[in-house]
């Protein structure tokens, strides 16, 4: 109508200008959407009449037309440009913008398509660089469009540039450009709006050039910018293009070749990059295009061969005589990626054997080329190594590790930089180290053992030459990112079994260096030291000894501790040496300095390196006579760790005096050694090198704790100490003279510590040697004291000097060092040396009244003062040490004055230097300044404080309880600030746990120190919770007191029974201990029971003899508490009290639990804690009293009517048949338990049921066996017609076992007679159920389970099983588990024991749980090929040539004819293909007032599923035909008409459903049921909505999914109905 309106006015004549006034519009106003249309009507009649050609006839003049054209550029000029400008600086996306921006935008395109070239090349090039805009947050200059405007402008102006072809590459390169540099959001609107419609404007040939074009623009981005950013970006472009760039081509046609991205390598490089890519919408882009490619291969018989890269590689094969095999593969390669986008274990794992297939895919053919290029396959492995599901990362670890292909050279030379880069990340994965199900704590970790194994296979197949080199790679991977300690163990441990081969150069050495300096150095000591000692085995044998010299190798060894793992009388140690004697002679030849032959066969011996080395590390140059520091201890300790390897070297091989080859070694060192003292000229430099080389020879030198049986046998270190005693008198006294008086400079405090080290290793060489030619403490001791007083005594300088403060400093060690010596014992105190302590001890002890009239001691907690430097400006070393160093400096003279009052007060005591009338005030005094000393120090140098107070608080605690209570809180508070810092943690709350619970302060109640008392309660409640996040911190507690309360030698009885008493006042420690055990975090526990594999290697692993454990055990504190009351003695009172006392509280707690409203599951706390407490229980039971046991029946019994977990309910049942054996007399009330009413006991019946059968072990015991033998049938019988099937089942099974008693007792015949008629039918009943299904399947479980079989309750009653047995046969988890020898391994675990603690007989202990559940097995367990999965559909296979051409659109008049409203909401369902969610839709739609519903086929509505759901909405509701593979284009036109497109997707900028405000102008765009939304349309969305979800299934029901955003859409424009209504009625 509207155009025979406008034909109508053109031929009237009428007044064009005055026409275009009245459409035009003023140009602040925004014009109405009816007036632009109108206008652009107007202009599209006109452009017939102004063409310049003869064969149109026009009414117009020459004149009019250039005056109609003048009219219309203006209104390009004036009014487009300027109104789409106010457009983009609104910024707004609502539906009238959409609207008037299509209109406009169609008014250009006519108006500019009338007024020729010029004005479109003008238009064009003041457009393109809006597209240039870095965001659309950038503010835009005058002038300028958004880029969204913009993208519709050119989209509208595209159908005129296609004869311009300078024009139209200029645009697509402007757009091109901008898909670099613009936002994500905006890149798909310039794909779509601009590059889509120029395609879909040119002619198949110009199509060809301008996707060459667009294809090497990409491919050459992505080759030269290879990051996630740009991959995802290509694969975006190539996904709009995909309909454009994979379609069915004429053979032959060079154009189509040219543009098809499947002969270009770059491309398939872009798409394995999107597999592996972070983000899902990249994944599924890529996924979509190689799904393309290969049906379109399919399609079109395409032949890969000619797709070869430069480097000859084929990425993308495709041969079309094999087209079904290799249809099949990419179908399995599909289906793989796809289901592993669901991140689930349980839907992954069915299909990983389809991994296995494409595997097989991979294998060369009979042709020699495979079908499939491996590198596809690690795409697989690197989407599994990426998943947030750390269950699925394993599953793809595991199976990469059982890769069998990896077998042959070529594959394993393809996946060579893989396993370097992907697997190694993965693999630092802590998680991934767990146990395996059926493991036990301490196994090697399943994946560690596979690590081992495809390590081995991995290298043995890789091609030799490259072995070297990805081992290098692969060692650069441990230092190049932070490692856990778990995934780096094991890593070292697979490297070290590896078959010796000659891969590691120097370049290899440093690298493991590396490794060693940074990788591990803060992680767990024991684990660190096992990690070492597996890099050392690889570096073993895996080092080329031909590349290395002998100096490299010993550099390298010395970054391998002593007190971790390289240690003498290790295996580890005599490994290397002789691995070192055979290699020997194999070194790379070292160039010495001023050696100028250059002989590669002359070979250096290890004895000839260490003698010249010990040469060159004593050769120092002359004194300067200025201040020296120390020399680097680091030389020395490779010297040192060189020569005793070389000694025990030759000893092995040649089995030579020892003392011969040692005096060739260190004569140099013994020369210095002699002259140390006599020679005043010799350099400081090189007495202390001498001095550290001697130190770290007899540190080094001596075994660590795990060898002392050995150490009576160590000729080596015999040799050495004979050696060195010779030359003990010089270095005593050159040690003496330097001490005394000549150490002043700030270098010298560290001095001083090496000369107090070598003085400390000299004391206790002599005193362990009888040929000791002096002893230092007649001399040493006495004058060292003596000198050090009257440093000390001297009087305070105003303006302290660093001589004065150094000499102070190493005055105070001096004292100290000589405490601890004597401290140690075995050295016998001589007269001159008591004299020095008391002297000493009056300078400690001395009183001081302070001005607040406190009494303190006076020369405690001297604090020493920072000195001024004279003439520091030019010793800028001497300055930063005093800047850095003198803190620690300060504060170790502190801790050192401690050392010396500690040793004191407990050999010489404070009444000796004081009268005996000052003594309290003393004391108080020196606890005084022990809380202000912790207020002092820092936490790290506190013990020797808190010993000192395990001494003075018991002597002060009745006096001065205020003060104690002070001390012990102060010191609680410090132990914890410790609690990160494990190296000082440990050793300060055992010093903490040994002075505030010592026995003399657990004796004091309530009464006698309240708030003390009342303190520890508080302490030990903070100590448990700690305990809970830290491990073994509990233990320390327990097992200070177990000892503390039953020591191993109690002493008097009267004195035993003094310190057991204090158990009473601390009843809640033991009860806690017996329930104790912390949920552990999964990675806690995975460290522990790596900890535990590590120890369980004893001597294979060097780190078990050189680390002290520091495994902390939270076992530790119930195997102490159970070691503890099976140590009580049932005749002693006290013992026994304790025991009832225990036991009445274990029973408040179970109770307690059992009466709470919280429901507790297998294995959680509360199920622990009453496992725990019958535990307890059971082992107690035989030590009990009978009249106790006779209060403790009933709570037994009541016990078993509450609902108890397995292991629970057997603990109750154990426990009461061993009260029935040993006190029949209570069977009683056994008997009165089946009386109950029926609902109290329900299921709970199948309990003493359970104790039936085992009524053969109680029966001997009671009086009138026939009487208990009717009874018992009589309840059994009740029972066999219960309606619950479990109380039936257990009544048939007690049935069978009682009635075989009954059969016994042949002269009681006549009792039984009435029951065998009763008793056989029901026992035919059992045998019946033997035949039905699942009852069958029950009878046989219970009738094997180990409670009723294997288990006898008198001759299994043991502690490990109650302990181990039965946890691991009731399905605990296995840290509940505690085998017997952890009992063994405690101090005090006695040799004779009332209980046993292993079964006699082995039966029990053989079973394994889950023995007697049987295992049903199906046929059906054999998978068909697509059985278990989905497949996914391919949209683009249905094709426009599928539709029938009968099928039109249908138009919307039925609805229209009842007068029903329809909003502007329009449904789009082409790519749902299920009736049913189809047809509910429908019906969805057409409630809510949707403009119309499209479908793929009309077909549908004839589908009975269909209209059962639809319920005749199909009638009312407008319904429209798009077939998917014209989504892209009806999208495209929606768009343009001015229509949001949304749809239902999870992406990276999707908006929540709740946020987002509905457009009136929506497309909803819904997703397949399996798939969702493909990738080629994503682009199309102008909004992605997500639905907020708080469940662990991922995705909703298509049908539910749309109908919440229709409801949405729905309610938001009711409500904005409403509220224009309420305004206007306003």
């Amino acid at each position: 109508m509207s155009s025979a309106l406008i034909q109508a006015i053109l031929s009237s004549s009428p007044n064009y200008d005055t026409l275009f006034e009245s459409l035009c519009w003023p140009e602040d106003s925004w014009p109405q959407t009816e007036r632009v249309e109108a206008l652009t009507a107007l202009i599209e009649a006109l452009g017939p009449f102004l063409t310049d050609s003869d064969s149109v006839q026009t009414p117009l003049t020459g004149v009019n037309r250039r005056g109609i054209r003048d009219k219309i550029e203006s209104v390009i000029w004036s009014k487009c440009l300027p109104f789409l400008c106010r457009l983009s600086a609104e910024a707004r996306d609502d539906t009238r913008c959409r609207e008037r921006t299509a209109t406009v935008c169609k008014l250009l395109g006519v108006s500019v398509g009338v007024c020729g070239g010029n004005v479109r090349t003008r238009v064009v090039s003041s457009i393109l660089p809006s597209l240039q805009r870095m965001s659309e947050e950038e503010p835009l200059t005058p002038g300028t469009l958004s880029v969204q405007v913009a993208a519709e402008v050119l989209a509208a102006l595209m159908p005129l540039l296609t004869a311009d072809e300078e024009l139209t590459l200029e645009t697509l390169n402007c757009a091109l450009s901008s898909v670099r540099s613009l936002p994500d959001y905006l890149v798909s609107k310039v794909m779509v709006r601009i590059i889509l419609t120029s395609l879909s404007c040119c002619s198949d040939a110009r199509s060809n050039i301008i996707l060459k074009r667009i294809l090497d623009d990409v491919c050459s981005w992505h080759s030269t910018e290879r990051t996630p950013v740009v991959t995802e970006r290509t694969l975006l472009c190539l996904t709009v293009l995909s309909d454009h760039l994979l379609k069915s081509h004429t053979p032959g046609s060079a154009g189509c070749r040219e543009a098809d991205p499947r002969l270009r390598p770059q491309f398939w490089i872009i798409c394995q990059d999107g597999l592996t890519h972070r983000d899902s919408v990249s994944r599924k882009r890529a996924l979509y295009l190689l799904k393309r490619c290969a049906a379109l291969s399919e399609e079109d018989g395409f032949d890969s061969r000619s797709s070869t890269s430069e480097d000859g590689e084929t990425l993308f094969k495709w041969v079309p005589s094999k087209s079904k095999p290799l249809r099949e593969f990419w179908e399995d390669y599909t289906l793989v990626m796809e289901t592993l986008e669901e991140n689930q274990v349980h839907v992954v794992r069915p299909v990983l054997n389809r991994i296995d297939t494409l595997i097989q895919a991979t294998v060369n053919d009979n042709e020699g080329s495979g079908l499939f290029h491996p590198s596809w396959l690690l795409c697989v492995y690197q989407r599994m190594f990426h998943s947030e599901n750390k269950s699925l990362m394993r599953e793809g670890v595991c199976h990469l590790l059982q890769l069998q292909v990896l077998q042959q050279p070529a594959f394993a030379a393809a996946f060579s930089q893989f396993v370097v880069g992907s697997f190694m990340n993965v693999l630092s994965e802590t998680s991934l180290f767990c146990r395996s199900p059926g493991q036990s704590v301490g196994d090697c970790p399943e994946l560690a053992v596979k690590l081992q194994v495809f390590l081995v296979s991995f290298f043995t197949s890789l091609p030799s030459e490259d072995r070297g080199c990805v081992l290098f790679q692969l060692i650069q991977q441990l230092s190049s990112k932070h490692w856990c300690a778990v995934p780096l163990l094991f890593v070292c441990q697979a490297f070290s079994h590896l078959p010796p081969s000659p891969l590691l150069k120097i370049s290899g050495l440093s690298a493991l260096r590396e490794v060693l300096r940074c990788t591990m150095i803060t992680h767990q000591v024991l684990l660190r030291g096992a990690a070492q000692c597996f890099l050392l085995k690889s570096a073993l044998s895996l080092t080329d000894v031909s590349e290395v010299t002998v100096d490299d190798m010993f550099s390298f060894l010395m970054h391998f501790r002593a007190d971790e793992s390289l240690c003498r009388g290790t295996e580890l140690w005599n490994e290397l040496c002789i691995w070192l004697s055979e290699h020997e002679c194999s070194f790379k030849s070292r160039i010495l300095e001023g050696d100028f032959t250059d002989d590669p066969t002359r070979k250096e011996t290890i004895r000839a390196y260490v003698q010249q080395e010990v040469l060159a590390y004593l050769r120092v140059p002359a004194s300067t006579g200025q201040a020296e520091r120390l020399p680097d201890s680091r030389e020395a300790d490779k010297l040192a760790r060189a020569l005793l390897l070389c000694v025990d070297m030759e000893r092995r091989r040649l089995g030579g005096e020892t003392s011969e080859i040692l005096g060739s070694l260190l004569s140099p060192l013994l020369d210095t050694l002699s002259r140390v003292y006599a020679n005043i000229y010799l350099p400081v430099r090189k007495s202390d090198k001498s001095l550290q080389l001697l130190l770290r020879l007899l540190q080094l030198g001596t075994k660590p704790c795990g060898q002392q049986k050995e150490v009576e046998e160590d000729e080596v270190m015999f040799a050495i100490e004979q050696t060195f005693l010779k030359h003990v008198n010089p270095v005593q006294d050159f040690i003496l003279r330097r001490l005394c008086g000549e150490l002043q400079e700030l270098f010298d405090v560290e001095r001083a510590e090496l000369y107090l080290s070598v003085l400390r290793q000299l004391v206790v060489m002599c005193s362990s040697s009888s040929r000791c030619p002096k002893n230092i403490q007649q001399f040493a001791f006495p004058k060292l004291i003596k000198y050090s007083l009257s440093v000390l005594l001297e009087p305070a300088q105003q303006v302290p000097f660093v001589a004065n403060q150094v000499s102070k400093a190493v005055s105070m060690a001096s004292m100290a060092a000589v405490c601890e010596l004597l401290q140690q014992g075995g050295i016998s105190m001589r007269a001159d040396t008591a004299s020095a302590l008391k002297s000493m001890n009056d300078y400690f002890c001395t009183l001081k009244n302070s001005s607040q009239c406190q009494s303190s001691l006076g020369n405690i907690n001297k604090s020493l003062m920072k000195p001024q430097l004279l003439g520091s400006s030019s010793d800028l070393e001497a300055q930063s040490l005093l800047q850095q160093d003198w803190g620690r400096i300060a504060a170790n003279f502190l801790r050192d004055q401690w050392i010396c009052l500690n040793f004191l007060i407990r050999t010489v005591g404070i009444s000796t230097s004081v009268e005996l009338s000052q003594v309290p005030e003393t004391l108080g005094a020196a606890l005084s300044c022990s809380v202000e000393a912790l207020a002092l120090l820092p936490s790290d140098l506190v013990l020797p404080v808190l010993t000192f107070m395990n001494t003075l608080l018991p002597q002060l605690v009745h006096d001065q309880e205020d003060l104690c209570v002070q001390a012990v809180t102060l010191s609680w508070e410090l132990v914890q600030g410790l609690s990160t810092n494990a190296h000082d943690f440990w050793p300060a709350l055992k010093g903490f746990v040994s002075m505030a619970f010592q026995h003399k302060l657990l004796q004091l109640t309530h009464g006698q120190a309240p708030i003390l008392t009342t303190a520890l309660k508080k302490i030990f409640t903070e100590l448990l919770e700690l305990s809970q996040s830290k491990s073994g911190v509990f233990g320390v507690l327990l097992q200070s007191c177990c000892q503390t309360w039953l020591p191993n030698d109690p002493g008097s009885r009267d004195q035993a029974a003094a310190v057991f008493s204090s158990v009473f006042n601390h009843l809640d420690i033991v009860t806690e201990a017996c329930v104790y055990g912390p949920v552990l975090r999964r990675d806690q526990r995975l460290v522990l029971d790596v900890q535990i594999y590590v120890e369980q290697l004893g001597a294979k692993c060097a780190a078990n003899a050189a680390v002290a454990s520091d495994i902390r055990d939270d076992q530790l504190p119930r195997t102490c508490v159970v070691t503890f009351l099976s140590r009580l003695d049932p005749s002693d009172q006290q013992h026994q009290r304790l025991m009832e006392d225990l036991v009445m509280e274990l029973l408040r707690k179970d109770n307690l639990i059992s009466k709470s409203k919280v429901r507790y599951y297998g294995n959680s706390l509360q199920h622990r804690v009453k496992n725990r407490a019958w535990q307890t229980l059971l082992l107690l039971l035989p030590k009990l009293k009978e009249e106790f046991v006779a209060t403790l029946v009933n709570h037994v019994f009541e016990a078993g009517f509450c609902s108890n977990q397995a292991s629970v309910k057997y603990l109750i049942e154990w426990m009461m048949i061993l009260i029935l054996v040993k006190y029949p007399h209570h069977i009683d009330k056994f008997w009165s338990c089946f009386n109950f009413d029926h609902e109290k006991t329900k299921t709970s019946i199948c309990t003493f049921l359970s104790v039936l059968v085992h009524f053969s072990v109680i029966v001997p015991h009671v009086e009138d066996k026939v009487g208990q033998l009717r009874r018992a049938l009589d309840v059994i019988l009740q029972s066999c017609f219960n309606h619950n099937f479990s109380v039936r089942l257990y009544a048939l099974l007690a049935l069978k076992k009682v009635w075989s008693l009954a059969e016994e007792e042949e002269e009681d015949d006549e009792a039984f007679k009435g029951l065998s008629s009763v008793v056989t039918a029901c026992l035919n009943q059992a045998k019946a159920m033997q035949s039905t299904g699942n009852a069958s399947k029950n009878w046989l479980r219970i009738q094997g389970h180990f409670f009723f079989g294997a288990f006898h309750p008198i001759r299994d009653y043991s502690m490990e099983t109650i302990f181990h047995i039965f946890p691991s046969l009731s399905e605990l988890a296995d840290d509940e588990w505690i085998p017997p020898w952890k009992f063994e391994k405690l101090s005090f675990f006695p040799e004779s024991l009332l209980i046993p603690l292993r079964n006699s007989a082995p039966e029990l202990g053989q079973l394994q749980a889950g023995d007697w559940v049987q295992q049903d097995r199906s046929e059906q367990d054999k998978e068909e090929r697509w059985s278990e999965v989905q497949k996914k559909i391919t949209p683009w296979r249905s094709g426009v040539n599928d539709q029938e051409p009968e099928l039109k659109l249908v138009p919307a008049q039925r609805a229209a004819r009842l007068g029903k409203q329809h909003g502007t909401l329009l449904v789009v369902a082409s790519l749902i293909d299920k009736p049913t969610n189809l047809g509910g839709l429908c019906r969805t739609c057409e409630i809510f007032g949707a403009s119309g519903l499209v479908l793929d086929s009309l077909h549908h509505l004839n589908d009975k599923h269909f209209q059962s759901l639809s319920v005749s909405a199909e009638l009312w509701l407008p319904l429209l035909e798009v077939k998917p593979v014209e989504l892209t284009h009806f999208l495209q036109v929606k768009k343009s008409e001015g229509y949001c497109i949304v749809g239902v997707e999870q992406t990276a900028n999707s908006q929540k459903l709740q946020d987002f405000k509905f457009p009136e102008k929506t497309l909803l765009l819904l997703g397949n049921e399996r798939e969702g939304i493909p990738a080629n349309l994503l682009q199309m969305l102008d909004v992605c909505v997500e639905i907020p979800q708080q469940g662990i299934i991922r995705s909703l029901n298509v049908h539910v999914s749309a109908a919440l955003l229709i409801w949405e859409y729905t309610r938001q424009h009711l409500i904005a109905g409403s509220q224009e209504v309420y305004s206007q009625c306003g």
